[in-house]
Formats: C-alpha cells, structure tokens, sequence
C-alpha cells in the first residue's frame, strides 16, 4: 500500500450470506473492532440487509455496499436492482464484474460497462472486479486478459470519475478455492492494472486509483499482501462473514 498517494479500503463481499439477525450480530460485533481502523471499511451486503446495515452503520466509520446493480434506471427486469434504486436508500458503493457474476449469470465485459456506467449516474461508487480464470492463467494470457476486461469496463469513464472507481484484482482461480495468489503475483498483476489506467488517463489518475486483492485473503496472509506497493487493500469473501478474522485484516492493513 501507499498510502500517500491513495486510500487503502478493505471491503467484505458478504455473497449470499446471513439473514438480518445474523447481520445485526455481525454488524454489532464488528463496530467495536474496527472503530480504530486506518483504512477505509466497506460492507457489502446482500439486498435484503441494506436497511439493516445503513442502520446500525450510520454513525460509524463503516460504509455500506451492494453486491450488484442493473443497468436500466427501471423497467421489465424482473428480479434486479437498479442503481438509483440504492442510492435513495443511501447506499454508497456497489460490486460490479464480480467473477461470480459472470460465471453463473452470463456477466460479460459489455453489461459490466453498462452497469458500471449506470452505477456512476446514479452518485455511487463502484467497486470493479477484474480478473482471470486458472486456464488464461496458465496459457500466460493474464495481462491481456486484465487488460481487456478494465479497458471495456471503463469505457466512457472520465477522469473525474475515476476517483469514485476502486478496482479489485480477483484471480478467479483464487476464488473460493482456498488457493492464494502469491503476494508477488498479486503486485504484479495490480502494478499491470494501474500501467492500463495509466495509458488510459494519466500517471496521477493511476497513482490515486485504489486497487484491491480478492482471492482468498485472509488473516494468515493479509499482512504480506498488504505489504506491496500496488495492493491497496482487499475484497474480502469468506473471512468477511467472521468479525475476528475480518477484524485482523483490517488490522493488517494498518
């Protein structure tokens, strides 16, 4: 991390867990831990926690964040969220691109962009997720997969508006999996992704720009993947749904 030049941020990905009591004692337990953090705290939550979350973080230095938003302001989309739709309740960020997302419900680099765009016209921050499977990870074709995936996503992103983006480097392969990328693969990867938002901006848009790890961060390892230079904090999955564990990250990135 740099923390000169840019704001670290550790964000849970709560995924499709915890109803509200679970919430409220998570949320709870969680406030006394990380009252002290010196990163940013963000808590994305699944919809039907929002309420529950914006509550019992109001007054606090916790944020709250959707896992996801449709791309139309309203209309016959059965099932989704729009994202102006968050930002009336007071929700600040929003997961975009999450590989999850693109696995199992045909997200791809265009309806990334379009969500991102809506995410962006609606006031909130987006949190965009980009990375590769195990297969372009082994045929040597990360970058130029990363690549693509951030260029797409922020095309018709103004400067300006790049400083409501944070990016989170998610080796898909990493996911879920108990696997880690190494602390170098991790640096490597996100130092690529600032050099892309550099050549696509400037070298001050790229420097200010927040980039996350996500894969599998967890206490054990957060401390050395927060160590390097480009990784500015975590999107954290599994040890999010523990206060402890998500506590001693956040700690970590002190």
């Amino acid at each position: 991390m740099n923390k000169t030049l840019r704001k670290a941020i550790v964000a849970g990905n709560w995924k499709m867990n915890n109803d509200r009591n679970a919430a409220k004692k998570l949320i709870t337990e969680l406030n006394p831990l990380v009252k002290d953090a010196a990163c940013e705290v963000v808590l994305c939550v699944p919809y039907t926690n929002l309420e529950t979350a914006l509550s019992l973080c109001e007054g606090t230095n916790m944020h709250v964040g959707a896992e996801n938003c449709h791309w139309a302001k309203s209309g016959a989309f059965t099932g989704e969220i729009s994202a102006e739709m968050l930002a009336e309740m007071g929700v600040e960020y929003v997961i975009i691109g999450h590989s999850e997302r693109r696995q199992y419900f045909g997200e791809t680099d265009q309806t990334v962009q379009a969500r991102v765009r809506a995410a962006l016209d609606a006031g909130l921050k987006v949190i965009l997720c980009v990375g590769e499977v195990l297969e372009q990870r082994e045929q040597g074709i990360t970058e130029e997969v990363v690549a693509l995936q951030t260029k797409v996503a922020l095309g018709g992103v103004s400067e300006e508006e790049l400083s409501r983006i944070v990016i989170a480097y998610e080796p898909v392969w990493a996911i879920g999996t108990g696997k880690t990328a190494t602390a170098d693969q991790a640096e490597e990867v996100c130092a690529f992704i600032r050099s892309v938002v550099a050549k696509l901006y400037s070298k001050a848009a790229a420097d200010a720009l927040t980039i996350q790890y996500g894969g599998s961060m967890k206490p054990g390892n957060a401390k050395e993947l927060l160590s390097k230079e480009d990784v500015d904090g975590g999107l954290i999955g599994g040890a999010a749904l523990v206060a402890s564990d998500f506590a001693a990250i956040i700690e970590a990135a002190r």
